[in-house]
């Protein structure tokens, strides 16, 4: 029998579900750290997104009107955050745990040298990553994508079920 990949990817259209599937499967992952992402809503319109740790640490990933050099869209990028939350989070189950979750490894994310070295390492230990990508192509995301350890689950509306069960069964 195959081996499964060591290494996760979710991939998908903004709005498809990829952050759900990730809370989805955390509790049924062996010890995991890292964190995902949410958005910020006020009155209906999306403004952000901030970071929550499973641990339950939370900071503002990006925002519109954050004053930032680093800028995706119409939001600034909050590197101060990323790092002492995203980072900090991703060291942590470095160090601690089996599985790694990234939930994304997107543009906002990578403005960060200290973020893309941090997944370097990551998906270069012995600990297990789960972690969303954007569908789009980046750089930095193809040479990992590209290593013989990575699955890569493309999600649809259709096939979050059957994503959701393939991906729980490969951590049991």
């Amino acid at each position: 029998m195959k081996e499964f990949p060591k290494h996760l990817l979710i991939t998908g259209r903004p709005g498809v579900g990829k952050t759900t599937l990730i809370k989805r499967l955390i509790p049924a992952l062996p010890p995991a750290g890292g964190f995902y992402t949410e958005e910020i809503r006020s009155c209906g319109e999306r403004v952000g997104f901030k970071i929550v740790t499973l641990a339950g640490e939370e900071g503002i990933l990006a925002q519109k009107g954050l004053n930032s050099p680093f800028r995706v869209g119409s939001y600034g990028v909050n590197i101060e955050d990323l790092e002492k939350v995203g980072v900090k989070a991703i060291n942590e189950a470095l160090a601690s745990c089996e599985v790694i979750v990234i939930d994304e490894i997107g543009k906002m994310e990578l403005c960060s040298p200290e973020f893309e070295k941090t997944v370097r390492e990551a998906v270069n230990s012995e600990k297990r990553v789960l972690a969303t990508i954007p569908v789009f192509p980046l750089p930095f995301l193809e040479g990992i994508k590209s290593r013989p350890d990575v699955a890569i689950f493309q999600l649809f509306y259709n096939n979050r079920e059957e994503v959701y069960q393939k991906i729980k069964r490969e951590f049991h």
